[in-house]
């Protein structure tokens, strides 16, 4: 998988940072064209001669060559690679990515970046657990990037934990992954919503809820990045997303939505219904603005179209349909009587009750059941993350 791929490597002033010669050569072994970048603190560790002699390519650590004033373009760099992997990442490389830092040609690089972007953190374990570097990883991944997570082991301080980098062999494991699963959802196609419904009143005003869409559009960019055809259906938010596999339909009310789905779901391999529906809306819409005159005021709601029931009962054999349940009391029960009732294949459980999950929040805390009743609970993690769990249960189911 690796093979003719174009990778920037990135190395960060790092102890880690002696074990990028080995990296190199595993990549450049598995038939991968590797540029290398240097931050200043990195050239402490580890020199551009040694890397340069393995990467059988020039080593890059300043804007420009001060004897012949030849500039290292780093948009040409960005735009060179299929992949931009820094291993190591220190803290201080990672906080800069994380706010938009630029004072130097690794930093230029990543801003520059079209490519996907892997970060291997290496730090000791105090700093890699404090809040502000757990903050600036979860940036990382808000802004679509990847992480390899530390490994634990002796660290350089003589602690023992989390923080270690990958070991290299693990990095050219995970990008071999990474590159296989850009193509294990070709030739599917899938139908994802995400975001509120708002149901008008009158002109001005709408019953909806707090949906952000932040989950619905993690899971659309995973499954994207997946190689899946994905039409994500979308109530409003503020969210945004670009990818060349995904087709985005943008819809207010929830009889807008349903006609969207349905007008998808036939030719769809997967389902995906995150967005958080309004169940009711009104009878009577007012054409103009309703004055504030009386001191109580009456709507008249009726029932909307239940889009997840709908679709479950036109399913055939060869699809699959995953419904979301965002419950505040009996949480695992009203679940799986969605799940049976719905005819799901599989439900994306989450409570209010647990802290960081919910609309709105960054992380999500889900539980997995299936049509078996198998049940799998997850941790606390990143929207990201989470989309990366159910994206696996989708490609479990169909085999790939």
């Amino acid at each position: 998988m690796l093979q003719n791929k174009n990778i920037v490597l990135g190395v960060t002033g790092s102890i880690a940072a002696y074990k990028t010669a080995h990296l190199t050569r595993l990549l450049t072994k598995a038939g991968a064209n590797v540029k290398i970048i240097m931050t200043p603190a990195s050239l402490s560790f580890i020199t551009p001669l040694t890397l340069s002699t393995v990467s059988k390519n020039p080593v890059y650590s300043t804007y420009s060559n001060n004897e012949t004033g030849e500039w290292n373009n780093h948009v040409e760099l960005a735009l060179w690679a299929d992949v931009m992997l820094i291993a190591p990442a220190s803290a201080n490389t990672i906080a800069k990515m994380a706010n938009g830092l630029c004072d130097n040609l690794l930093l230029a690089t990543y801003l520059s970046a079209k490519c996907p972007v892997i970060v291997a953190p290496a730090m000791d374990l105090d700093m890699y657990i404090h809040p502000s570097s757990v903050a600036n990883r979860n940036k990382l991944l808000e802004f679509g990037n990847y992480i390899i997570e530390a490994e634990s082991g002796e660290l350089a301080s003589g602690l023992v934990g989390q923080g270690r980098m990958a070991e290299p062999e693990n990095i050219v494991d995970y990008l071999t992954n990474f590159f296989k699963k850009k193509t294990s959802l070709a030739n599917k196609k899938v139908l994802v919503t995400a975001g509120p419904t708002y149901e008008a009143i009158d002109p001005v005003r709408f019953i909806g809820n707090h949906s952000s869409g932040k989950m619905g559009f993690a899971i659309a960019l995973e499954l994207a990045e997946n190689g899946a055809e994905v039409v994500l259906v979308t109530g409003p938010t503020h969210q945004k997303i670009e990818h060349k596999n995904i087709q985005v339909i943008k819809v207010t009310s929830a009889q807008q939505m349903l006609q969207a789905c349905e007008n998808q779901f036939d030719s769809c391999s997967v389902a995906v219904m995150s967005a958080a529906v309004a169940d009711y809306a009104p009878v009577t819409i007012a054409e103009q603005k309703i004055k504030k005159n009386d001191a109580t005021f009456t709507i008249e709601l009726k029932k909307t179209t239940d889009i997840l029931a709908q679709l479950g009962a036109q399913k055939k054999a060869n699809q699959i349909l995953v419904g979301f349940a965002l419950e505040t009391e009996n949480e695992l029960a009203n679940a799986q009587k969605k799940l049976e009732k719905k005819n799901l294949d599989f439900i994306v459980l989450n409570s209010l009750n647990d802290a960081g999950a919910g609309f709105s929040a960054d992380t999500n805390k889900i539980t997995i059941i299936d049509k078996h009743n198998k049940t799998e609970v997850f941790e606390l993690k990143s929207k990201q993350q989470v989309a990366q769990d159910i994206v696996a249960k989708i490609k479990s189911l169909l085999n790939v």
